[in-house]
């Protein structure tokens, strides 16, 4: 051992702590003795013990009481009971005020020191774990959590209460403000981390693929299945499958969905047998879902069994005072993965983000970093923030239609085509309207044209007689 371990043996029987300090010692560690559980007590900060041996009948305060009050100051030291009587109500009580373990004397050397051994790897594995949600929740506070907004305080404690749980999650916020982010931080700080942890993005794939990459297929269940495949249930089976976009599924996806919500059952595609799987799902989306619900897009049954319990996360604009701390994040992360030194943004370059209204929360804010990083200079972000926010700023200064660019001429004894002219504002507001909606929605078409109230297909019709593209 690098670092001697010590052993407190509290006992009243002298042949017996002598028994024990050697059988201790011959193993390596250090040890002290106490005669009973005032005197352990008292001197416990100063031994600062690695384990505990503890005889279950000691004069004056009872092992159960000297139990109760070491776990009170050192819970996380593993104390093992000994006991000549071992009655049962003994027993029970002791594990239940946190005693590791339970040897009734006399005991074989080779079981003290598997209890011995026991104890320490569950203490090293108790405080592996600790460590491991340590820096999930310093990622999460980091990443997520920023600055001291309401909302956010409230995001981070119900993914406290319900990380543990096996519980149905359903993750909602705007593109871009850390869903992903969120579900990781609940499997890491669950009790399935140690299994596996499988995303899917449910708008990457027809509904045909979808089917087959959720839940597998059989040998010959359509042309070209030549082998048998499981799906990304089976593969998250004991650990957590998360669903992104989970509105985008079709109706006859969500049937199936629903039916592993309800039974833990599914079938492949072309099998006979159904097949059972324990995953934890947690599901996420940017889109009003009440609203999918009433227009008939998405079931009322499933979306009551995915909405046990809701996470809503705040847009970036609206927890402004978290840009510093993910700036600062960011920075170190891309300084090191393309060893870079961009240690910090000059003052102007904080204001202009400070201002900046983050259509694309998080995630636009983690790429600007990432280019000024790679490029070692502000200003191309600068130049591209300054054009963005210049509408933004004016909104109501300037969408003011420009009477010459309708044609309109004022010159004297002219005529003026008022239903030309007004068909001509009609179309340009309405170019305007679209691609301000098309920005605000991160050109997400099905978001936007539920905002303006139209059609799937109206809105790509409209785009197209207006000239609006992605890429323009």
């Amino acid at each position: 051992m690098s670092e001697r371990l010590t052993v407190l043996v509290i006992d009243d029987d002298p042949g017996i702590r002598d028994y024990l300090e050697t059988l201790a010692t011959r193993q390596g560690y250090g040890v002290y003795t106490a005669a009973d559980g005032e005197t352990a007590l008292a001197g416990l900060e100063k031994t600062a013990p690695d384990l505990i041996t503890l005889d279950a009948v000691l004069p004056g305060m009872d092992g159960l009481e000297t139990l109760r009050q070491i776990k009170q100051r050192v819970p996380e030291v593993p104390v093992i009971m000994l006991s000549g009587h071992g009655q049962a109500r003994t027993i029970v009580e002791a594990m239940r005020l946190g005693a590791s373990d339970f040897l009734r004397k006399p005991f074989e050397v080779e079981e003290l020191e598997l209890a011995f051994k026991k104890a320490l790897e569950n203490r090293a594995l108790e405080e592996e774990v600790k460590s491991l949600r340590g820096r999930v929740r310093s990622e999460v506070d980091g990443l997520l959590m920023g600055g001291d907004n309401p909302k956010m305080r409230e995001v981070r404690e119900i993914i406290e209460q319900v990380a543990d749980t096996d519980i149905t999650v359903l993750v909602r916020g705007e593109s871009g403000t850390g869903k992903e982010v969120v579900a990781r931080a609940l499997f890491q700080l669950g009790n399935r981390r140690s299994r596996p942890f499988v995303k899917v993005n449910c708008a990457a794939l027809p509904s045909e693929l979808l089917e087959s990459e959720l839940f597998g297929f059989e040998k010959g269940a359509f042309t070209g299945a030549q082998k048998r495949k499981l799906g990304k249930f089976e593969y998250a089976n004991q650990g957590t499958i998360f669903l992104d976009e989970i509105s985008e599924m079709a109706p006859g996806l969500q049937a199936k969905l629903l039916q592993v919500l309800q039974d833990g059952e599914f079938s492949r595609l072309g099998g006979e047998s159904d097949v059972r799987v324990d995953a934890r799902i947690i599901a996420a989306t940017n889109r009003n879902l009440e609203e999918a619900v009433r227009k008939g897009e998405f079931r009322e049954d499933l979306y009551y069994r995915l909405n046990v319990v809701t996470i809503q996360i705040p847009p970036l604009r609206d927890r402004i005072d978290a840009v510093p701390l993910l700036v600062e994040h960011f920075l170190r992360m891309y300084n090191e993965q393309y060893n870079k030194k961009l240690e910090k943004l000059t003052p102007e370059m904080m204001k202009v983000l400070m201002e900046y209204h983050w259509p694309g929360n998080v995630r636009e804010l983690e790429n600007m970093i990432k280019r000024m990083v790679v490029l070692g200079s502000e200003q191309t972000v600068l130049q591209e923030l300054g054009q963005s926010k210049a509408p933004a700023v004016a909104d109501t200064e300037k969408d003011e239609l420009d009477l010459a660019t309708l044609g309109v001429d004022f010159a004297e004894g002219g005529e003026l085509d008022l239903k030309a002219i007004s068909k001509r504002a009609s179309q340009i507001a309405e170019k305007k309207v679209i691609e301000r909606v098309l920005n605000l929605t991160r050109w997400n078409r099905k978001e936007a044209a539920e905002r303006l109230q139209i059609s799937y297909k109206a809105l790509l019709y409209k785009m197209k007689e207006n000239g609006l593209s992605e890429g323009r």
